[in-house]
């Protein structure tokens, strides 16, 4: 019932964690992101910003037309409104559910990733890159570090999007993992969701031997510099 557009990237492994923990049908459309495919027409009509991931539900909340979403955060929201499950009931628990997926949409991703980006992809080392994403980015784990003392999960006990939406993102650079020495229960929280079954189903969904291969000039400047293929 639902096409997923995805690359095994961090904001993709957000959506299987949710489709596998919630056992929905589902077929893996690919988008190889070193090739340019996301600016295949077929694929901007349903991702304009060309980035992925993007799903179209054919069985939409009401019936009709199938429905496309693009963004990760707003992937998650509605298949957690439309199923019901991994967001809070109560007015409370969904807005700090909200405050968090927020947060690492507008936080937590993007100075990750910048951190990535000048430690591991950046054609030179530029000092005050690297010194300020490292800084901002170890910033943002102690604010989770902090949020989780005393909880389990996120917003308490139950697990929810904001947990699947920020557990791709602490370190997920092999080349320069960030040091969570000092993040105990960051690293308590994170060891508990690995150990989940639906975990290793669903970055097993991304096990693509393209997304494996060293990154070449081409791919480089398609990823960076928005090259389109020729």
């Amino acid at each position: 019932m639902i096409d997923l557009y995805y690359w095994p990237t961090p904001n993709g492994h957000k959506v299987t964690l949710f489709l596998e923990e919630a056992g929905l049908p589902y077929t893996i459309r690919r988008v190889d992101i070193g090739r340019g495919e996301q600016f295949a027409p077929e694929f901007l009509a349903i991702s304009p910003n060309n980035k992925m991931p993007a799903i179209v539900d054919h069985d939409p909340p009401g019936g009709g037309a199938p429905i496309s979403i693009f963004e990760s955060g707003a992937i998650l929201f509605y298949l957690a409104r439309k199923h019901e499950k991994f967001i809070p009931a109560d007015p409370r628990g969904t807005m700090a559910c909200l405050e968090w997926l927020f947060w690492q949409v507008a936080g937590l991703g993007p100075m990750t990733g910048q951190y990535g980006h000048f430690t591991v992809y950046a054609p030179e080392p530029i000092p005050y890159a690297i010194e300020r994403y490292t800084r901002e980015a170890r910033r943002l784990l102690g604010v989770l570090d902090m949020r989780l003392r005393g909880r389990e999960y996120i917003c308490g006990n139950d697990y929810t999007i904001a947990d699947m939406a920020c557990y791709p993102w602490i370190s997920p650079y092999d080349k320069a993992p960030l040091d969570l020495d000092e993040f105990a229960d960051v690293r308590r929280w994170q060891a508990a969701i690995r150990a989940r079954p639906a975990t290793a189903r669903a970055y097993a969904q991304g096990d693509f031997r393209e997304a494996q291969a060293p990154m070449g000039e081409a791919e480089r400047a398609i990823l960076f510099g928005g090259d389109r293929p020729a």
